[in-house]
């Protein structure tokens, strides 16, 4: 067992108490503006971009530092009209057969149906995989700890970077989503967490008239 390294910290940044106030408002009222958007625009987004949204989430944390993910970054017209097709076939049997109507019922106010045409309209497709376990070079299977709650990390730390960088996003998550790794050429070890999709909005994009939970629901202070 390799002994333990550790190096000095060097990254963090104390701020005065007044600018640590400041900062979480700030941070807060921007984030607070983020919406889920269905309507995309196919305006072409800088590569660099999506790097850097992408870099951040790298740096998310993981169970002992596994980093159990993989991102693959689809803006191929052909791949994405391929993806369209196998997603709303997915979603066609579920929407028209496996869903029950409670779940339904839920999403009625979302306005969402089997039609996904923001999967070919929109510059970038994100697609997470989440690694299960990791194949030595010597072929053996290495298992990856708190795979989900890893990847659930670092797909909330690139929601967050697309909005800051001024973009908008919508998760997506067929059910079966198999195909991905058929189409994208993702090992058996990988397993689908979601699409991300990444563009500007539709000059008409609306969103739903939703709200979030009052704090006194969401938060306990002990």
């Amino acid at each position: 067992m390799p002994a333990p390294c550790f190096v000095p910290l060097t990254t963090y940044r104390e701020f005065p108490a007044q600018e640590m106030v400041s900062r979480a408002t700030s941070f807060r009222d921007e984030m607070l503006r983020r919406r889920t958007v269905r309507q995309f625009s196919s305006r072409p987004v800088p590569r660099g971009v999506i790097e850097d949204c992408l870099c951040v989430a790298r740096s998310a944390p993981s169970g002992a530092n596994k980093q159990p993910w993989h991102f693959v970054v689809v803006s191929d017209a052909e791949l994405k009209a391929r993806i369209r097709v196998a997603a709303e076939a997915e979603e066609r049997r579920f929407y028209h057969g496996r869903a029950p109507k409670e779940w339904l019922d839920a999403l009625a106010p979302l306005g969402t149906d089997e039609n996904k045409p923001y999967l070919e309209v929109a510059p970038y497709l994100i697609v997470i995989f989440a690694q299960h376990y990791e194949i030595s070079k010597a072929g053996r299977k290495m298992k990856n700890y708190y795979v989900t709650e890893s990847v659930g990390i670092a797909t909330g730390m690139l929601i967050s970077a697309i909005h800051m960088a001024g973009l908008v996003a919508l998760t997506h998550t067929p059910s079966p989503m198999g195909f991905l790794n058929q189409i994208l050429g993702r090992p058996a070890q990988e397993k689908p967490f979601l699409i991300l999709v990444v563009g500007y909005p539709d000059e008409e994009a609306r969103v739903p008239d939703i709200s979030k939970k009052p704090s006194e629901e969401a938060l306990t202070f002990m």
